[in-house]
């Protein structure tokens, strides 16, 4: 037995207004409102009312309502259909079936894509899709509308392409595609927080799995659509063209990605210097990778420049990294107590490591006075050297000001040698 048009629903509802049995419908609907909305506050409690910061999770609170509405409603249809009439529960099904896809689109495409504001517009866009085609629904006209809509096409060879077969083409690869970044990004929450694996190839197991998974949905879109898959030997030849004339440098920087993560010789967190850049690596993308530099700018680094040219990296088997600095004194000053006050005065500071331990070198006995040279180690190069050369300048400034310790300035002494100068009426000039 079909069931009856959204159109003769409507009738057979306004025509029930007068049945006495009507307020039995409306007490099926009520009471499935009222036990779904108990179930959904019950089961609430144990999901997120959003996402933790720094981490998406799909947020169900939203979907558990209008999911256990429309359960009820069909089994409440089921139930009542055998001692009175249901055309207001059927009416009352498409609403809930309605407000289902809106609520559960929204969640999928929150938890698939990254937040922007481009989110938004899409919610806008499937909740007046939705609206429309309930709407066509309750009005019965939805076979009218995609008649016309199949009437619209053209025949390219054997092939014939109508508005509505375009249409449908998008709506089930858009579907497919947001279902498969979904399952995608579930994956990746796991394999992400999985501290057996390395940072690297946790990285490349969920780029792999996202790709693999777009491509699955793809393939099983275009079917869907009525699209034969075969045209896809075209498309490959096409971007092998593309490829071979103006995409090398995206491809290599894809496959540079690829090769950087699973060689691990750069890992998120390294400090390199790259380019005449210094910084922190905080994101390893497809294309590149993000360097945010002392001064809080963050330099794009295609990945083939990490691959193709030489990469200094100060944290890839320790994070220690040794800081010289050079100091001159005086001939006069006391050159071994000099070397004592700089050595305490680096052990003093808190971000010098103990071991290796602080030392002062004799570099060189210069023009103006005794080069020095202190020699430390520090654990955290992310944090710069500058603050960290002028606090330990100065406090070497304070104790040899103590000790009377001179640092000396660029000064030239003038000898004149030779005989007295030529006489003038026997009075040297």
């Amino acid at each position: 037995m079909t069931s009856p048009s959204a159109h003769n629903l409507l009738i057979e509802a306004f025509a029930e207004l007068g049945d006495a049995r009507l307020w039995l419908q409306f007490a099926t609907i009520g009471a499935s409102l009222l036990i779904a909305w108990l179930i959904a506050y019950t089961l609430g409690k144990h999901f997120p009312r959003k996402a933790s910061p720094g981490e998406k999770s799909i947020v169900l609170r939203r979907v558990l309502f209008p999911l256990f509405v429309l359960i009820l409603l069909l089994i409440g249809k089921s139930v009542a259909a055998r001692w009175l009439p249901v055309a207001l529960i059927n009416l009352a099904v498409p609403f809930a079936l309605a407000l289902l896809l809106i609520r559960g689109a929204s969640e999928v495409m929150r938890y698939a894509f990254s937040s922007s504001g481009l989110i938004s517009l899409v919610e806008k866009i499937v909740t007046w899709t939705v609206l429309i085609g309930l709407a066509l629904h309750l009005s019965g006209v939805q076979h009218e509308v995609l008649n016309a809509l199949d009437d619209l096409g053209i025949n390219i060879g054997k092939q014939r392409i109508s508005l509505l077969l375009v249409l449908e083409g998008l709506a089930s690869m858009i579907v497919t595609v947001v279902i498969a970044l979904w399952i995608s990004r579930l994956i990746e929450s796991r394999v992400m927080h999985a501290d057996t694996f390395d940072l690297n190839l946790r990285i490349v197991l969920s780029k792999v799995t996202r790709a693999l998974l777009i491509l699955v949905g793809v393939l099983i879109a275009l079917p869907l659509a009525g699209i034969d898959i075969t045209f896809l030997s075209i498309f490959g030849g096409a971007l092998g063209v593309g490829l071979g004339f103006g995409l090398q440098k995206i491809a290599s920087n894809y496959i540079s990605g690829f090769i950087i993560l699973l060689d691990r010789s750069v890992r998120i967190g390294d400090i390199i210097a790259v380019d005449n850049k210094f910084g922190e690596i905080t994101q390893i993308n497809n294309r590149y990778t993000v360097l945010k530099g002392l001064d809080g700018t963050e330099a794009l680094i295609p990945n083939e420049t990490l691959i193709t040219s030489t990469v200094v990296n100060h944290s890839f088997t320790t994070r220690e990294v040794r800081v010289n600095l050079p100091l001159q004194i005086s001939y006069d000053s006391p050159l071994e107590q000099a070397m004592i006050l700089m050595c305490e005065a680096a052990a003093a500071n808190p971000r010098v490591l103990r071991e290796p331990r602080p030392e002062v070198f004799l570099r060189e006995f210069a023009d103006n006075g005794l080069l020095l040279e202190l020699v430390i180690w520090i654990a955290d190069p992310e944090e710069g050297q500058l603050s960290l050369r002028s606090t330990l300048n100065l406090e070497i400034w304070r104790r040899f000001q103590a000790a009377g310790i001179e640092i000396p300035y660029p000064r030239r002494d003038i000898r004149v040698l030779g005989s007295a100068g030529p006489t003038v009426n026997g009075t040297s000039a």
